[in-house]
């Protein structure tokens, strides 16, 4: 009879979302070993035979922000009645979160970004790898709207995309840092203006 396997003492995508939260608010350096384990709910040795560090915690935080992040565009992307409107929709949504709690948070991985710069060559690779899906639903989108003709067929759908991702880190950033939202919409309009 084959013998079962150790029962699993914690649910691993449960303690990955717990310490996202505490990355999110506190940063990385910030975010203390206690603080991490007490919202993982996790003993030292626990988390460290799970993840091998706080780095590698946090790089396995990043990975699964990102892509539900990317899951969650391509479900909208499929939804959205045009390319273009996907893309007016996600400008407008981080346009609403301008005073608000949810603006102030930032994003993960713009967060993380600005915070490490390329200061950890793993974790910039990670941020870099995290942010691939994220632009094929951008550039997708720009495919899309091109061959919906609100889009010229002749822009370089992967160069406008990363405009994209330049553009909305730079709001996230600005918006964290506390303008208001019609400066944020007045913002998002002005960007927009590229795609015509």
């Amino acid at each position: 009879m084959k013998a079962l396997g150790r029962p699993l003492e914690f649910d691993h995508q449960d303690a990955l979302d717990a310490a996202t939260e505490v990355f999110w608010s506190r940063g990385y350096e910030v975010a203390s070993m206690a603080e991490l384990l007490k919202a993982m709910g996790l003993s030292k040795s626990s988390m460290y035979q799970s993840f091998g560090s706080k780095e590698g915690l946090f790089r396995c935080c990043l990975d699964r922000y990102a892509s539900a992040q990317a899951d969650g565009m391509h479900a909208l992307l499929a939804q959205a009645a045009s390319g273009r409107e996907f893309i007016e929709s996600v400008f407008a949504g981080i346009a609403e979160t301008a005073g608000e709690p949810e603006g102030a948070k930032g994003c993960l991985m713009v967060n993380s970004a600005s915070e490490f710069g390329q200061s950890d060559p793993l974790v910039a690779l990670t941020i870099g790898a995290a942010l691939h899906p994220i632009s094929a639903v951008f550039v997708a989108a720009i495919q899309r709207a091109q061959r919906e003709n609100q889009i010229t067929s002749d822009a370089d759908a992967a160069a406008l995309a990363s405009y994209i991702q330049v553009a909305i880190s730079g709001l996230r950033t600005m918006i964290k840092a506390g303008i208001d939202k019609q400066t944020a919409q007045t913002t998002v309009a002005l960007i927009l203006k590229v795609l015509d």
